[in-house]
Formats: structure tokens, C-alpha cells, sequence
């Protein structure tokens, strides 16, 4: 870097006691202090239960299970002035299913993002997948720490290479020591000393050692193991210090008790460095092949300490060439005769002490700083800002072009009440008054905008149509009413199940994405309320709605148990009928086609996802490639399938009326179906069914008026329809505010003509 930067972290932070915090808090200091003029500072993820005295270079905490604390941090990092984020990646410090919910930060920061990967899984569920590869797609680059690291984003996760680089972790810099002299500050002196540090959990192998320093003392009778490292948080709320406690029984047993300290405490660095220093043997006995780096190995294989390691991936990468032993997972025998080999040795020791040492200069903090330096330097370079229109509209718009979001006509169609049903051409008609069908698409409407950082709907707009919603609610019958006549009168005291589900869907994205908080709690509240009687209802849209609607409301309020179960209850019905209706080569849950289909492969996707699932993510996705093949031009445009008089088994799909409901309703389903796959296919499909609103259709007329933003209500055999209703322009915002959000996913599918027309 030629000039000053100002360089954001976002990860865990010291004081917080884990392994992130301490390489977050030592990689901003290292990028602080060198001679190149970088200004850090630090957002630091909070367990919601704990608080923590964080310095003065920590300028924002984000509580992990808050998403409007990853809204906020986004809008104090874009107004902050800052020239990059460095990202600290780990499942577990993030809230949400499989920490989605950082997605919700980075869908709206306006500068380059290198994120660190600190785990990279070879066998990720549907969800890890879906959220890593979401991660890398809104950064500029990513880091691994090993060789293997980089293999795995490139086989598993679909990265580009050239995205990827490899920095190792970062360590001390230390000279080469005598363990003789740290033994004697520590009342060891002239005493073998074998070491292992770290946070203790059942995964990091003590137990091994343990058992093997029987053989150990048979060679070596006054040897020492000492374990440092304070039970780690997570297991000490769950468990006290039983884990720890087995461990002392079990040394005991084995009548090695005097043999065997456990230090429990957490250690700043210059203690840690100062215990590492005194050992002969440091021992990494993880039972873990996927472990993609440990600090504590960094660091004591950087000072130049022998060190005895399971083949975890990390070992694998720096025990190579005898710089180390590795031993097999829990093997106690070949661990105690690794280690008493090397205590017997001491020319062989000092070598592999040596060579430690040597490799380990070039993982300095200095060093690993100046790395990173570059790597941010890179990703400002092929940084480029632009309009999330301006990049949709080169993409799929072609012609006509795709103008910025218009919202005239749907502020036109909306009163105090919440908005009309139905316009004559673009003059809202008061005769057939509201439903809540409408009024539901409505608040997910301005939900999405919202949490996109648009303004563009009024907060008084907003709760006009919660407050529809709410009035709907019928409690007697728990049930919501649906049509409302513009005196204000309900024409029914029940609607249909399928409106039922649809404002469920509603709920579960205000109680996730709103805003406004008590607007959240509302929607929570009334979700909670109104989702139980779909157990009853026969639908399978009213079904998929509502499982659209429980899987936000899932991670809205991830420990509501009676949803959860819910949801598989009401995604097993699905695959249930699925398998009674499906045949060789036609994959549907019904004998025909009707309205709105698309939505019901979306919730079984989106529950798959959620859930673990895989066969629920099968079958949604099955069952939508089988719909897009009804749902094809002959030339490969988009024709949604009509709805005048819906077809059955047997017949061809109906040609007319085709309405923006199933334009909508497909996109959704294959961006969910790209989250779950990761297949450009999916993208592509979406786009070229947004096509359709703005002319790639059987008539090749644009349904879209740029200049208010209004939506035709669709296509008749001869010509378009003229009307300009609420479904129509609700349906059309909504696949923009999509289409949008997904739009740092497009860069991996343009083809190199197109990436230069962004540039």
C-alpha cells in the first residue's frame, strides 16, 4: 500500500477467551504496526449472554442472535470511512442457522471484503454450503490458512482459484530458546516437560496423552505433562467442569496423577509464549481430521518447539519433512513412543526444534501482515461499486433496458387502509376494496426493501400494513379474514387456507428482517398465534406458504421448538403426496398445475436447508427442474403457465392468461434453489424468467411502465392486459428487491464480454 487505509475486523475480539478473538485482536495489531501507515479498528461478535471489556479500538459490539446489530455494524463500517473489511469466518460466532445472519452485514457493505476462513469443511450440510459459498461470494477475496483449505473451496465449494489465497497463521516473533531456563522460572527445572494449550473440550484429545504417559514414564520417570488452558466457555455453561474433572479421575486411576498438571486458566500471549518455551515436546492430539489450523500448533511450532501432532490437516501441512511426528487418532501407543523417542534423543529433538524454527520465520506477525496488506490491496483494486440496477439491467435487459426501481403506482395504490385490490389501467378501483393477500405481499415488500437500506416505503406505509394484518386476524375462529370492502367491512369471517398461509409467510419475514423491533415482536407474537391451525388445513400451497413463513420465523426464534417440528411435519406431507403422484418422467405433488406452483418446491428447499434435510432438498428441486420444463418457451422464454382453466394430467399446459404471480413465484424458487446448489443454472433460470416482466415473452411487450413502475396484470391470447393491480406490482417489486439481493452472486455467471461491459 502506497497510502494510509483504514481497515475494519469483524470477527471475535479480545477479551472474549477463544482462539478467534486472540488471531482477530493480534492481526489488527500486526496490520497497526507496521511502518505502512494502516489505521485498524475492530467489530466484535458477543455471545448475547455474556458482556466483555473491550478496548478502545473495538467501535461496535454485534450481539451474535441480533440481526439488526449486522445492520447497524453495516452502517457504521459504510460511514466510517473505511477502505476494506477483514472478515473472520467461523460457523459458530455468527447468529442464525449455520450464521447466516452475517449475510445480512455483508449484503450491504459498500467496500471490498477479504474474509479468513477459519473452517472450511469437506462434508458441509446444505446450509454450511449455502452460507460459505454466500460468504465468498460477497468478497472480494478469501484466505485459507493451508494448501488444503484452498482444494476444498475449489472442489466443494465451486470457488474460483484465482479468488483464493493461502496465509498462514500469524505468530510471535521469538528467539530461538533454551527450555531450561523458562523450566526453572516455572519450578521445573532439569524435568521433561510435555505440553499441551488450549481451551479444553472433549475434541482436543487430552485423553490421549493421558493414556499414554504410562510408557512415557517408564523410559522417563520424571516427566511432566502439563495441560494449560481454561475449560472452554460453550462446555463450562453446559457442564461445569465435569469434562475436566474426568480427566483428573482419569490420570489418576492410572496412578500417574502426580505426573499430569492442569493449569485452568486462560493465558494472555506473553504467558503463553513464556509456558511454550519451557517444553521439550509440545502434543496436538485432536481427534479431528478437519481441522483446518490451530493456533496453538502456530505458535509452538514457530518457536521452534518438537512437536508430536494427530494428522488434522494443519499438522499435515507443517509437520511435512520431518519438521514434526504424526501419530494416528487416539492412539495412545504410538503417542507415548513418538514422544519418549524424542525425549531420549536430544541431537534428534534440537533438529526438528531447528527446523520448526527456521520454516516458522516466514509466519511472523510482520510477515503474515504484509501478506494481508497485499491481499487487501488486490481486492481494492478489483473492487467495483456500482448500482445493484445498474448490474441487473446489463444482465438480463436486453432490450429493453431495465430502468431503477420505480414505486409511483404502488404508493398510488395504497390509502391509510393498506392497499387496493384492483386498478382499472393505473386509477386504483375502490369497488373491489383490499384483501390481505395483497396487504401480506405488501409488508414483505417493504420488509425486503428495508433490509436492503432502501426508503422508499414510509414506515407509516409499513405499519398500515401490519396493522391490515392485524385487523384480519380473526381470533374466535383463528383464522385470518381476507376480502375487505372499501367501507371497511369484512365479506367473510374466514378466508382461504391459501391466504391463511400466505400472510404466515408475511409474519415470518417481519419477524426476521423488519426494521422495527416491537414490529418484529408483533409478528412473532401473531405468527405463533396463527400458524397452528395449518395442521388442519388440506392445501399443499397453504402448506408451502406457511413453511416459506416458518422458515424465517425459524430464525427469527430459533429455539421455538413446536415450529420446528412443525415445519417437518408439513414438508413430510409434501413429499409424502410427492411420491403418490410423481411417475418416471413426471415429478409433481399434484395431478395438475395451477397458480403459484413454483412456491411449493421453494419451502421444500428452503426447509431441506434449514433442517439438514437433504431428500426435502431433493425433491424441491427435482420437482422445479420437472416445472421449468413446463414452464418454457420454445425458444427458451419464460411462459408462465396460464391460468385460463388449469391443466391436468395428460393435457398441455394452458397457454393464457399468464399473470406476474408465476414469474415471482419462480424466481424465488430457483434463487433458493442456486442457495442450495450453487449451480449457475439456477441464476441463469431466474433471470431469464425476470425476463418476462420486461418483454422476453409470448408477445414481446414489456409489462413494466418505467416511469412509475406499474406492472400490466398480464398477458391474454392477444395482447396484454392493461390493469395495473396490486398482485402485479407487488409480484414485480418483490423479483426486484430478489433479484437485487442476490446480486454479488451474479459476477461468477457473467461471461467475460459481459464482465467488461461492468467494468
Amino acid at each position: 500500500m502506497t497510502k494510509s487505509r483504514r481497515v475494519a475486523f469483524i470477527g471475535n475480539s479480545l477479551p472474549r477467551q477463544c482462539g478467534i478473538a486472540t488471531f482477530t485482536t493480534d492481526l489488527s495489531h500486526a496490520l497497526s504496526a507496521c511502518d505502512r501507515g494502516v489505521e485498524t479498528r475492530i467489530v466484535a461478535m458477543t455471545d448475547d449472554k455474556l458482556a466483555y471489556a473491550y478496548p478502545e479500538d473495538v467501535v461496535f459490539e454485534i450481539r451474535d442472535g441480533e440481526i439488526e446489530d449486522y445492520v447497524t455494524a453495516a452502517r457504521i463500517l459504510n460511514n466510517g470511512g473505511y477502505d476494506a473489511v477483514s472478515l473472520q469466518h467461523e460457523f459458530g460466532i455468527f447468529g442464525g442457522a449455520d450464521g447466516e445472519f452475517i449475510l445480512a452485514l455483508l449484503s450491504q457493505l459498500r467496500m471490498p471484503v477479504v474474509s479468513t476462513l477459519h473452517t472450511i469443511l469437506a462434508e458441509p450440510t446444505p446450509g454450511q454450503l449455502r452460507v460459505l459459498q454466500k460468504v465468498v461470494a460477497a468478497s472480494s477475496r478469501v484466505v485459507a490458512m493451508a494448501q488444503k483449505g484452498r482444494e476444498l473451496l475449489e472442489s466443494v465449494y465451486g470457488v474460483d482459484p484465482a479468488k483464493i489465497d493461502v496465509i498462514a497463521h500469524g505468530i510471535p516473533d521469538r528467539a530461538f530458546h533454551d527450555p531450561e531456563l523458562a523450566k526453572a522460572r516455572h519450578g521445573y527445572a532439569g524435568r521433561p516437560v510435555v505440553l499441551t494449550f488450549g481451551l479444553l473440550s472433549p475434541n482436543k484429545g487430552v485423553e490421549v496423552v493421558i493414556d499414554a504417559m504410562p510408557a512415557i514414564l517408564a523410559q522417563r520417570p520424571d516427566t511432566l505433562y502439563v495441560v494449560l488452558g481454561a475449560t472452554h466457555p460453550t462446555l463450562l455453561r453446559q457442564e461445569g467442569e465435569a469434562y475436566r474433572e474426568s480427566l483428573v479421575a482419569r490420570a489418576e486411576l492410572l496412578g500417574i496423577g502426580p505426573s499430569v498438571v492442569f493449569l485452568n486458566q486462560f493465558v494472555d500471549v506473553p504467558t503463553l509464549l513464556d509456558f511454550i518455551s519451557m517444553c521439550d515436546v509440545y502434543v496436538t492430539p485432536y481427534l479431528d481430521e478437519a481441522q483446518m489450523t490451530s493456533g496453538t500448533l502456530a505458535y509452538s511450532f514457530g518457536m521452534g518447539s518438537a512437536v508430536v501432532s494427530t494428522p488434522y490437516w494443519h499438522a499435515q501441512d507443517l509437520l511435512d519433512e520431518g519438521r514434526g511426528i504424526l501419530v494416528p487418532f487416539g492412539d495412545a501407543g504410538a503417542t507415548g513412543q513418538a514422544i519418549a523417542s524424542l525425549l531420549a534423543d536430544d541431537n534428534r529433538r534440537m533438529a526438528m526444534r531447528r527446523a520448526a524454527y527456521d520454516t516458522g520465520r516466514s509466519m511472523i506477525w510482520s510477515q503474515i501482515a504484509s501478506l494481508y496488506l497485499e491481499t487487501i490491496e488486490t481486492a481494492r483494486s478489483a473492487y467495483r461499486p456500482r448500482l445493484i440496477s445498474d448490474l441487473i439491467a446489463q444482465r438480463i435487459a436486453r432490450p429493453p433496458q431495465l430502468t431503477p426501481l420505480k414505486l409511483g403506482h404502488f404508493h398510488a395504490m395504497c390509502d391509510d387502509t393498506g392497499i387496493f385490490q384492483h386498478a382499472v389501467y393505473s386509477v386504483p378501483d375502490r369497488a373491489h376494496g383490499y384483501c390481505v393477500d395483497d396487504n401480506a405481499r405488501a409488508l414483505v415488500l417493504a420488509t425486503h426493501l428495508a433490509a436492503a437500506g432502501e426508503t422508499g416505503i414510509s414506515e407509516r406505509r409499513t405499519a398500515s400494513f401490519a396493522s391490515f394484518i392485524q385487523h384480519a386476524w380473526n381470533p374466535d375462529l383463528e383464522r385470518f379474514r381476507n376480502f375487505m370492502s372499501f367501507d371497511r367491512r369484512w365479506l367473510e369471517e374466514q378466508g382461504s387456507e391459501d391466504s391463511h398461509g400466505r400472510t404466515l409467510w408475511a409474519l415470518g419475514v417481519c419477524a426476521l428482517s423488519d426494521s422495527d423491533r416491537p414490529r418484529r415482536r408483533w409478528a412473532s407474537a401473531l405468527f405463533a398465534r396463527a400458524v397452528s391451525t395449518v395442521v388442519g388445513f388440506q392445501s399443499p400451497r397453504a402448506w408451502a406458504f406457511a413453511l416459506i413463513g416458518l422458515d424465517a420465523s425459524c430464525r427469527a426464534n430459533p429455539d421455538d421448538r413446536r415450529s420446528r417440528v412443525l415445519r417437518i411435519q408439513l414438508a413430510e406431507r409434501l413429499i409424502e403426496l410427492e411420491r403418490r403422484v410423481s411417475s418416471r418422467d413426471r415429478h409433481w405433488f399434484e395431478e395438475g398445475l395451477s397458480y403459484e406452483n413454483a412456491r411449493i418446491p421453494q419451502a421444500l428447499i428452503l426447509t431441506g436447508m434449514a433442517t439438514g434435510r437433504a431428500d426435502l432438498v431433493d425433491t424441491g428441486l427435482e420437482t422445479l427442474r420437472w416445472l421449468m420444463t413446463q414452464q418454457t418457451g420454445a425458444n427458451g422464454q419464460f411462459r408462465p403457465i396460464g391460468t385460463d382453466g388449469f391443466f391436468d394430467r395428460g393435457e398441455a399446459p394452458k397457454l393464457f392468461d399468464q399473470q406476474p404471480v408465476e414469474a415471482t413465484a419462480t424466481i424465488s424458487a430457483c434463487l433458493a434453489a442456486h442457495a442450495a446448489t450453487a449451480d449457475k443454472f439456477w441464476v441463469e433460470a431466474s433471470l431469464r424468467t425476470f425476463n418476462w416482466f420486461t418483454g422476453s415473452n409470448d408477445h414481446g411487450v414489456s409489462l413494466i411502465d418505467p416511469e412509475t413502475g406499474s406492472c400490466r396484470d398480464g398477458l391474454h391470447p392477444d395482447r396484454p392486459n392493461e390493469n395495473r393491480g396490486a398482485e402485479s406490482v407487488l409480484c414485480y417489486l418483490i423479483s426486484c428487491a430478489e433479484i437485487g439481493g442476490t446480486a454479488r452472486l451474479l459476477r461468477p455467471v457473467l461471461q467475460p464480454s459481459e464482465l467488461r461491459q461492468l467494468s
